[in-house]
């Protein structure tokens, strides 16, 4: 199979997804149908990684391909949500950057740091990690979504796309769910590279295990906030697009600088 093309058929299908969304999300059978096109783009998606890894017999984690991986999952745990949560709408910020992600992956593809140059061990940090960031990804666009409707609510009236949202307090019940889980798998993350990375304060890791620590305790402190003081609203939104922004930082800052900038001095 030709995975160009492939890949091209992917960036159609989350595209068309995409305007399908913006065009008419608040009907309840455009919202079926565009679900169903979207798990088309996310099996295909997946397909261009996994005939991609058959093919070069690695998967590698530069920047552009690890940022398809987890584009990718963002948007297939976004579809598993939306199976039971109101949450199928920010497929409209998701699906755009997930086509835009494959695009640079397939326009710049590298060859280095294979997967299969790691062990079992270096293989659960690495993907509990991309799991965590996913699921943080989507709580921070939850976020902003929640930030969105709570200034809109104060205007009068509010703006139509506000009113197609559900009620605030499912948002962030939502948001605080997402965090949960999010914490769990970085949680994960950091005890795997204590337990199996010889040295996690090293010169090339140090910023990445700095940031990764200081974002859990961010999302760590507004959940017991959430518990112990009823944390809510501005303050919600603040820590958790903090927490994502640092693990930003700590998981694309560096690989932005070496792949990117470095390589074309």
């Amino acid at each position: 199979m030709n995975l160009d093309l492939l890949a091209l058929f992917t960036i159609c299908a989350y595209l068309g997804t995409s305007a399908s969304l913006i065009k008419g999300f608040c009907q309840q059978k455009s919202r079926y149908k565009t679900v169903y096109f979207t798990w088309l783009a996310v099996i295909m998606h997946f397909t261009y990684i996994g005939l991609f890894f058959l093919q070069s017999n690695h998967f590698n984690f530069s920047l552009f391909n690890t940022a398809s991986l987890i584009s990718a999952l963002v948007a297939f745990l976004l579809l598993l949500a939306s199976l039971s949560k109101p949450v199928e709408k920010l497929g409209i910020i998701i699906f755009p950057l997930a086509a835009i992600m494959l695009g640079l992956d397939m326009i710049y593809p590298d060859k280095h740091q294979a997967l299969q140059h790691y062990n079992w061990q270096m293989n659960t940090h690495i993907f509990s990690s991309i799991i965590a960031f996913s699921l943080l990804n989507i709580a921070a666009l939850q976020a902003l979504f929640l930030a969105l409707q709570e200034k809109q609510l104060r205007c009068h009236p509010p703006k139509k796309f506000i009113l197609n949202l559900p009620a605030l307090q499912t948002m962030e019940s939502l948001l605080f769910q997402m965090i949960s889980v999010g914490l769990l798998f970085l949680s994960a993350s950091l005890i795997t590279g204590m337990l199996f990375i010889d040295d996690l304060f090293t010169q090339h890791l140090v910023h990445k295990t700095i940031l990764s620590i200081i974002a859990w305790l961010i999302f760590s402190a507004l959940l017991i906030g959430r518990t112990r003081y009823g944390w809510r609203g501005q303050t919600a939104v603040k820590f958790t697009l903090s927490g994502f922004i640092l693990l930003l930082l700590a998981y694309f800052g560096s690989k932005l600088v070496l792949e990117i900038i470095l390589n074309r001095i």
